[in-house]
This record gives C-alpha cells, sequence and structure tokens, in this order.
C-alpha cells in the first residue's frame, strides 16, 4: 500500500510518501517547504491569515503531489505552532477548505513519541527533535516508551525572544534553554539517560553538513554522523560570530534556516550539557516516518 503523511511544523511543512507492505516501510518521496508559521503567531495567540494562507498552500500543494503518486491514504498532522494557536479551530477548517482531510494537532507527548519511533535503531537510547517552536526529549527502547516530553523551547520560539549578534549573546540564550528544560524535567523526575542519543531535525543535518564538509542537500550522506559536544560548541561559536549575508555563503547551511540555526544549536548545547550528553548520531528519519510505522506497521 501506498500512503502519505504531511507534517506541520513551526518552521516547515514536510511529507513523506511510502510504500508499506509486509511490516515494512519504504521510503518513496520526501518534500519540505519552510514557511514559518510560529512567526504568524502574535502576542494574543492568533496565528495570522498570511502565515496560516501560506502555510494551507503548501499543504495543498504537497497532497495533490501524494495522490499523483498514487497515495492511497493522505494524513496530515501539525505540531507546537497550532497547539499554541487560539486560532486553531480556524486553521483546521483552512486545511480542510483547500485539502479536503482532517488536520490532526498532535500534543507534545505524541509528537516526542513519533520522533522516537522514527528516527531510533536498537537498543535503550533517547532522542533529541530540535523544532521550530518545540524541542521533544523521549527515552525509550524499541516500543517502550520510558519518557517523552516536549520543551516549548523551538529554533524560531528563541529567535523571537532573543537575539543572537554575537558569541557572548550565546550564554544568554543557553541560560533560557536551561531554565525551561530544568522546569519539564522536574516534571519526569525519573528519566533515564541512556548511553545512546539520536538527533533529528534542520539543526542536526546543518551541523553534520558543515562537520562533512558537503552540501546541506546531500542529505543521503548525513545519517549516521557522529556529533559531538565539542562540535556543537565550535559551530555555534563560529556561526554566531558571523552576519547572517556571510551564513547564506556556507554550502552546509539550509538558507531558510540561516537566520534561526545558532538558537537551535544553543538548545542543543544546553541539553547536551544538562544531561551531560558526549555525542549524539543524526537520524534523517524522524516524527513523519514514525507517524507511517505507527500507523501502518
Amino acid at each position: 500500500m501506498r500512503t502519505a503523511v504531511i507534517g506541520i511544523g513551526s518552521n516547515s511543512v514536510r511529507m513523506l510518501i511510502a510504500d508499506v507492505a509486509d511490516g515494512k516501510m519504504t521510503r518513496i518521496r520526501r518534500d519540505r517547504e519552510g514557511t514559518r508559521l510560529f512567526a504568524g503567531l502574535d502576542d494574543r495567540g492568533f496565528l495570522s491569515g498570511e502565515s496560516m494562507r501560506k502555510t494551507a498552500d503548501a499543504v495543498a500543494r504537497m497532497a495533490r503531489g501524494a495522490a499523483e503518486a498514487g497515495a492511497e491514504e493522505v494524513d496530515i498532522f501539525a505540531t507546537s505552532a497550532s497547539r499554541d494557536a487560539a486560532n486553531g479551530e480556524e486553521f483546521i477548517a483552512m486545511i480542510e477548505a483547500v485539502t479536503g482531510l482532517r488536520l490532526q494537532i498532535i500534543s507534545g507527548e505524541e509528537e516526542a513519541s513519533l520522533s522516537f519511533m522514527g528516527a531510533t535503531g536498537e537498543g535503550m537510547c533517547g532522542v533529541i527533535d530540535i523544532g521550530g517552536g518545540s524541542t521533544e526529549l523521549v527515552v525509550g527502547e524499541g516500543a517502550d516508551i520510558r519518557t517523552a516530553m516536549s520543551c516549548q523551547m523551538g529554533a524560531v520560539r528563541l529567535f523571537n525572544l532573543l537575539q543572537i549578534n554575537g558569541p557572548e549573546d550565546v550564554p544568554v540564550v543557553m541560560a533560557a534553554a536551561t531554565e525551561i528544560l530544568k522546569e519539564e524535567a522536574a516534571l519526569h523526575p525519573d528519566m533515564p539517560v541512556p548511553g545512546k542519543w539520536y538527533g533529528t531535525g534542520g539543526t542536526f543535518t546543518t551541523l553534520a553538513a558543515m562537520i562533512k564538509c558537503i552540501r546541506w542537500t546531500d542529505r543521503t550522506y548525513m545519517h549516521g554522523t557522529g556529533i559531538n559536544r565539542e562540535d556543537v560548541r565550535k559551530y555555534t561559536e563560529l556561526l554566531s560570530d558571523m552576519p547572517l549575508k556571510e551564513r547564506l555563503k556556507l554550502p552546509g547551511l539550509q538558507p531558510g534556516r540561516a537566520d534561526i540555526v545558532v538558537h537551535g544549536m544553543c538548545i542543543l548545547l544546553a541539553v547536551m550539557e544538562y544531561l551531560d550528553i558526549d555525542s549524539i548520531t543524526v537520524s534523517e528519519y524522524g516524527n513523519l516516518d514514525g507517524y507511517i510505522k505507527n500507523k501502518w506497521l
């Protein structure tokens, strides 16, 4: 069976088309468009009409593409920005109007679980998924998820709150991320800290591309890349001291992520220091893969 899932994140809309047969999932095609939905969230908690329309247009295009590719079913879910929105029902109605499909707004814990299912391998391990509006941390083994938590710190969210104009601003953003992490971790005092960690999301693929000196479009070569804490610190300080126009010249950095990437790295470094994680393995798989596995396998 051919199926597709579209995920509406705070920074981008992504799609995965896959074939499911004999208990296995085979990726057929992926798509992504940066829409920065979270940037349209105002002080009252309402998404702007422009941000919703831009995102809805991207979802409609992907849904048509999935149908043209032979997908028998297409599912759509949304994460942090949509969870936060006071006018979420309006957004749901807009998506349904342009696609004919019902949008599911999933919880932070559900998002964390899907990321874990998509990104992990065998054995006890943890997953860090840094998004635009939130960061998910999950620990488990196979289908046994021990802890799943969602922290209200994403690359776009912190970018909107705190400026980074140089290396001297990095500790300030890290401190803010650490406080958010501490508050959420206090609700999960029994969370184990395994020796093996995976990372999923644009922050990790950016770091992998830079470490390997490859273009950000060479996604095949990023999966499985090891990133240690000093790598994160090095590139955080390097990019924080670089004007946006200079960052845009870096082949490993996706242009649509150039302004927020250092905030994502600050989140990662804060998590690694707080949990004393020495290294993380980059996974090219995430919550879209987890969604299909959870539904069909």
